[in-house]
């Protein structure tokens, strides 16, 4: 099932993707007096959203083809707007499994960022006052669909709900001056650019075979391959579950091939295999940053 989040009559409503058409879950209540939550969140918070995908493999799918839909008129918002949790890892990816092997460390690296640094498809990044190096990362999400809490890497892939575009951005000078600066050099207001898609992991042939690309201005600067994660995907859900409770809606980050350093005009890309693009564009300078000198 691929569902999307589309602007209407200034309402950001839940519509399920067919071909080039998405047609929002509005229709099909109206239509067939179903009682389907019309967001996305919602969806995921009231534990509908594995009701909806049966629905949706039984005789949805059929439906969807007599539907008219909204199609390329769709003004595409976030999936949605305040997820409890934005989770993220760095350093990911590695380029063999030599390198894989010879990891520094054991556990992710780790890091949050708060909602307040989401946007979505279209919107603008704003660069900090006084940056110096702010960057765009293309990265895979993952959005959680059940609440989650000490599961197994071997029964995490049972909590998740799908996939998702997304571009994380970092004030890498505040980060390079101290490591322990991570958190606020990535969270910045739109700092964290959210997909307007959700695709459910039945929707790709293989997970392991999904590369993620980071484009600049129409080139693609990085790309990588899932395999070549440090950290699978059922590792990160199962390791983030023993730190806390994931909750339905919560995303996680899951590192990026690479990262290019962004300037005013640039246009940015999250693309990922099967999916649509994400895309941003970089605004002028609007909020203040205080770049550090030296790290304490």
């Amino acid at each position: 099932m691929k569902l999307g989040t589309v602007k209407q009559n200034n309402e950001e409503i839940a519509a399920i993707l067919a071909g080039n058409k998405l047609i929002p879950l509005r229709e099909f209540n109206e239509q067939f007096d179903y009682k389907w939550e019309e967001t996305v969140f919602d969806l995921l918070q009231s534990g509908k959203f594995e009701q909806l995908k049966t629905w949706y493999d039984d005789e949805g799918k059929e439906l969807l083809v007599k539907e008219a839909g909204v199609a390329g008129e769709a003004e595409l918002a976030p999936l949605y707007r305040n997820p409890r949790k934005i989770w993220g890892i760095g350093l990911n990816y590695t380029n063999s499994k030599e390198e894989k092997a010879e990891a520094p460390y054991t556990d992710p690296v780790s890091f949050m960022k708060p909602d307040t640094s989401l946007i979505g498809e279209g919107d603008q990044i704003n660069i900090p006052q006084g940056s110096t190096q702010t960057t765009a990362e293309a990265e895979l999400a993952i959005i959680i669909g059940k609440t989650c809490d000490h599961v197994e890497e071997s029964e995490a892939m049972n909590y998740v709900a799908g996939f998702t575009t997304a571009l994380d951005m970092t004030e890498a000078s505040i980060h390079e001056a101290n490591l322990r600066y991570l958190t606020r050099a990535k969270s910045f207001n739109t700092f964290f650019s959210f997909g307007s898609y959700l695709f459910t992991p039945d929707e790709f042939t293989s997970l392991e075979k999904i590369t993620v690309s980071t484009y600049q201005n129409g080139k693609m600067k990085h790309t990588n391959c899932i395999e070549n994660m440090r950290y699978s995907l059922p590792y990160i859900v199962s390791f983030h579950s023993k730190v806390m409770t994931l909750l339905p809606g919560d995303v996680l980050l899951t590192g990026t091939p690479g990262a290019v350093v962004i300037h005013k005009g640039d246009k940015v890309e999250c693309m990922i295999s099967g999916m649509p693009r994400l895309a941003n564009e970089v605004a002028d300078v609007v909020s203040r940053c205080d770049t550090p000198s030296s790290s304490r």
